[in-house]
């Protein structure tokens, strides 16, 4: 199996520093996290692990070698359902994204919805939230396919967390071989989705996992919210299941990168430790 890392595992230091603390602990590879258009502040004094969608590639290449460590995604987690504003990323940043990992080598790119942060957002119907996303990805799709990249869909939003609206979402899409699922084993469970569904369901659109874990002190918010950053326990200390899921993902013939969204060095270790074990 290809277990990487969020490449935000030590806080308040640099993208390069992310690369070689994920290096240090034994690990190949790494999902390209946070990015920026422009500059950052944070980034330029070294105290922010993002890179600018506006880079020259040679310079991600050359941290990613210096640490000997390979990238197998690029991530555009957007706001897709609130209205456009420069302050937002969205379809602008997601581009940027896929023309960027186009120059990386790279061949996913993986975004979401996200949740709305304004009233006209949050009054959307079913159908007006199905509309806006795939008015907002509309270019995007059209430059991943043109590129060769696969634009994957996570689990992060009132659409993309359960099996069936996500199915929903991809029949709307269109273009299935471009556009794809990165499934979130911690963020669909937690919006009350089943992630074990989505294998079931849409198993040869899966190309990417990212890999959490939730305690039980989860389960009275489960349904109220759309994704968390990091699960803070080993995998398999919680209730989602993921023996299970590791077991259904082999059987479904599943050979892609997966990533540990898991916070602690020992947690990310014995999560690494346990997938190998679980997984033939």
């Amino acid at each position: 199996m290809i277990i990487g890392c969020f490449a935000l595992v030590e806080p308040f230091t640099s993208m390069e520093r992310q690369f070689q603390a994920i290096k240090e602990m034994g690990f190949d590879y790494a999902d390209l996290t946070d990015n920026h258009n422009g500059a950052c502040l944070g980034a330029e004094y070294g105290f922010t692990a993002s890179v600018s969608l506006d880079s020259h590639p040679s310079s991600i290449k050359n941290m990613a070698a210096k640490a000997d460590l390979e990238i197998t995604s690029f991530c555009a987690h957007a706001n897709l359902l609130d209205p456009p504003s420069p302050e937002r990323y969205g379809t602008n940043e997601i581009i940027k994204a896929i023309r960027l990992a186009h120059l990386l080598g790279l061949k996913q790119v993986i975004t979401t919805e996200g949740d709305p942060k304004t009233d006209f957002g949050h009054n959307l119907s079913h159908e007006q939230r199905l509309f806006a996303v795939a008015e907002k990805l509309y270019e995007p799709i059209q430059w991943a396919e043109e590129l060769g990249i696969e634009l994957l869909l996570e689990p992060h939003g009132v659409l993309t967390d359960k099996a069936d609206t996500m199915g929903e979402l991809l029949d709307y899409l269109g273009h299935e071989e471009t556009v794809g699922i990165n499934l979130d084993t911690g963020n669909s469970w937690l919006g009350g989705g089943e992630p074990l569904e989505f294998i079931e369901q849409y198993a040869s659109r899966i190309k990417h996992v990212h890999w959490k874990d939730m305690g039980k002190e989860w389960l009275p918010k489960r349904g109220e919210l759309y994704g968390c950053g990091m699960g803070d326990i080993p995998l398999g200390d919680g209730i989602v299941g993921i023996k299970e899921i590791v077991h259904a993902l082999d059987n479904a013939g599943f050979k892609g990168p997966t990533t540990l969204e898991v916070a602690g060095k020992e947690n990310m270790l014995e999560s690494a430790k346990r997938l190998r074990e679980w997984s033939v």
